[in-house]
């Protein structure tokens, strides 16, 4: 642990703590491989891209990721290729209603928000009448 890591906030009863963060991590480290409900940020190095794209699609998990690089070619392959439901580019969170919410694997079935939830909230009948 690098930073961080101490409870804050003790007197609301809630259980919450610093923006902390890990170095050298591996990612067959439990800290890597579970999703992690708050300001935690595991750091895992690389020496490629397709280095990365492998640690990154290497998990049960595909919600989101984020591509940072001034190489717009590189970002374009590497969200073409990694597992997820979401890509940002030199970017974090942006978003719009217009667009589909949702993950791969253990991350979400399914796409909320935009019309690709019209299914996933509606049933669709078929009414047949002889007359």
């Amino acid at each position: 642990m690098i930073t961080g890591g101490q409870q804050v906030m003790a007197e609301t009863g809630g259980l919450y703590v610093q923006p902390t963060m890990f170095d050298g991590v591996k990612n067959a480290m439990d800290i890597a491989q579970n999703e992690i409900f708050g300001p935690v940020l595991s750091v895992i190095t690389f020496d490629t891209a397709e280095e990365a794209i492998a640690i990154a699609n290497d998990s049960e998990y595909g919600l989101a990721a984020a591509v940072w690089t001034s190489d717009i070619s590189l970002a374009h392959k590497t969200a073409k290729a990694l597992r997820t439901g979401m890509v940002w580019i030199n970017q974090y969170d942006g978003g719009d209603m217009t667009a589909p919410f949702g993950g791969y694997k253990q991350s979400g079935n399914g796409r909320d928000k935009s019309l690709h939830a019209f299914e996933k909230y509606t049933e669709v009948k078929a009414t047949w009448i002889k007359l």
